[in-house]
């Protein structure tokens, strides 16, 4: 089975309105090793992460919440942020869909537009395990009961 792709066009005003880019979801070990270092990231910086998620990879991450990341500090998030890109690449002309290529610094022009991709990433990553996985209260509560 392929792996899943999305398709993002800016529509907020900017210079980056109508640009086309596709994402690509990384493989399973990659995308494996990112939850794992993820996970142990957010784990070294003192987030509380039950034990039952801890083996779950992309699935603990979408359990506990992607905002968890926000207690990490820049400097150890941006790696795992950085990586996100390898997942993007820009259609340089929207008449022309068969044309993609690899991004480069110029092909995005605003914060917004990066945001916007940074989160189309995350979604196509965590969307199955978002349904799936349990909230991060019920993992608790299940943790508890243990």
């Amino acid at each position: 089975m392929a792996r899943k792709t999305s398709i993002v066009t800016i529509s907020t005003r900017g210079r980056d309105i109508g640009k086309v880019f596709h994402i690509t979801e990384l493989s399973s070990a990659q995308s494996e090793e990112w939850a794992t270092r993820a996970l142990f990231v957010m784990m070294n910086c003192g987030v509380d992460i039950p034990d039952d998620l801890l083996s779950a990879g992309l699935a603990g991450i979408a359990a506990i919440g992607i905002k968890s990341l926000s207690r990490v500090p820049y400097e150890m998030a941006k790696p795992l942020f950085d990586e996100m890109w390898e997942c993007i690449r820009i259609q340089p002309d929207p008449n022309i869909p068969n044309v993609i290529r690899a991004l480069v610094e110029s092909d995005i022009e605003e914060v917004s537009t990066r945001l916007t991709l940074r989160k189309a990433v995350l979604d196509l990553h965590l969307d199955f395990f978002r349904s799936a996985a349990p909230s991060q209260q019920e993992a608790a509560a299940a943790v508890a009961k243990i």
